[in-house]
């Protein structure tokens, strides 16, 4: 894979023309062909700013292979996910993904939770509550994190709020190394699931005791996965029973 065809992907991943993406990198559009077609390499510091541009890592940009979606997106399948009993807590603040993770980190070891059950799984979701003016003139944005209470443990430890999720449908794609783009491949998940739903006319489904969406992060050998998951109405068939506890 060559640093011409990741310029050109993420380009057009944005919707940029030669000539658009030109004007914002202060360069002419033949610059641009060039850099595409491997006639030329950018220098490092139009680099760094098409890295930036893109919320993509340096390294991931000279040395991989941005364009290949079958690499990083596993096939939408439909997944029934088994009850399960869950502790949360949302945080809203500058960075509320990383900052509620902390918070649930602390509470998974205080609550007694990692001792009886040091491979207990996370799950997390955005929380849509947060005022236009939260948002804009403050820049705090919601998130949810939540703890899978394992069969077997039971806690009424403080801080956090319990509840029960019912058995439900899911609709589910796996990204792999989400973090190397997060702001272009976990939306491009969630929209790749919505087409899914889409062309299988499958719909979503917002009910009181089951989580509407929410991530999965893992790892295994030593790469990171997400799963996405959406909850769905309209199923007749599905692929497997997953369980979290």
């Amino acid at each position: 894979m060559s640093l011409g065809a990741n310029i050109c992907f993420l380009r057009k991943q944005k919707k940029y023309t030669q000539e658009q993406f030109a004007e914002k990198m202060g360069v002419t559009r033949q610059t641009i062909s060039r850099w595409e077609s491997d006639e030329v390499i950018p220098e490092l510091a139009k680099l760094i700013e098409i890295s930036d541009m893109f919320t993509c890592r340096l390294d991931t940009l000279v040395k991989e292979n941005l364009s290949d979606q079958g690499e990083i997106y596993s096939k939408v399948q439909i997944k029934r996910v088994a009850p399960f009993r869950m502790a949360s807590y949302v945080m809203i603040s500058p960075n509320p993904e990383s900052d509620v993770n902390e918070y649930m980190e602390r509470w998974a070891v205080n609550s007694g939770l990692k001792a009886a059950n040091p491979n207990a799984k996370m799950i997390g979701w955005d929380f849509p509550f947060v005022s236009q003016v939260q948002q804009n003139r403050f820049g705090l944005h919601g998130y949810v994190a939540a703890y899978i209470l394992p069969e077997g443990f039971n806690t009424e430890f403080p801080g956090v709020e319990y509840a029960e999720n019912a058995e439900a449908d899911y609709a589910m794609v796996t990204i792999k190394e989400p973090f190397i783009q997060p702001f272009e491949r976990i939306p491009h998940a969630y929209k790749l699931i919505m087409e899914y739903l889409h062309s299988n006319h499958f719909k979503e489904k917002q009910q009181d005791n089951i989580v509407s969406c929410f991530e999965h992060e893992y790892e295994e050998n030593g790469i990171v996965y997400m799963d996405v998951y959406i909850h769905v109405d309209g199923v007749t068939k599905v692929d497997a029973v997953s369980r979290f506890n």
